[in-house]
């Protein structure tokens, strides 16, 4: 069993995951516009142009999105992506990247559990959080 996030979009899905593409090391495996699929006709003409399916993956992770129709878009609300990463330089150049463009909510600092930890929102309006663990030890790591 595997979970992927699916990430809604206000009509720049494909802006998005060239990014998220650039910036996670990532390949773009699938985007199917509106205007490809067989319910093309019935589209608006602003949206056959629109993405309806994108797949990426990236370090053995996937992550799909889609342009809502204008009337289903909830922006993703409440929901945020966490990304784990082991290396804290690497973490932080992965959270200055997503945020540039976006909102800072949480600055990327030491916590008491993470060497590095930040959250954000992008320039695309989805919630990211970005972590460096610390190296678990005593009795945290012995309830594991």
């Amino acid at each position: 069993m595997k979970l992927t996030p699916h990430l809604p979009f206000k009509g720049n899905c494909r802006q998005a995951f060239q990014f998220y593409a650039d910036t996670l090391g990532g390949k773009i495996l699938m985007q199917t516009t509106y205007g490809e699929t067989p319910m093309a006709a019935q589209m608006p003409a602003h949206m056959r142009e629109q993405i309806i399916h994108a797949r990426m993956e990236f370090h053995g992770q996937s992550l799909m999105g889609a342009d809502a129709p204008p009337d289903r878009y909830d922006g993703g609300h409440g929901i945020q992506l966490a990304l784990g990463i082991d290396d804290l330089a690497q973490a932080k150049r992965t959270f200055e990247a997503l945020s540039a463009g976006g909102t800072v909510t949480m600055p990327f600092q030491e916590t008491f559990w993470a060497r590095g930890f930040g959250m954000l929102t992008d320039r695309f309006g989805i919630a990211w959080m970005v972590n460096c663990e610390k190296p678990m030890g005593g009795a945290a790591a012995q309830s594991r």
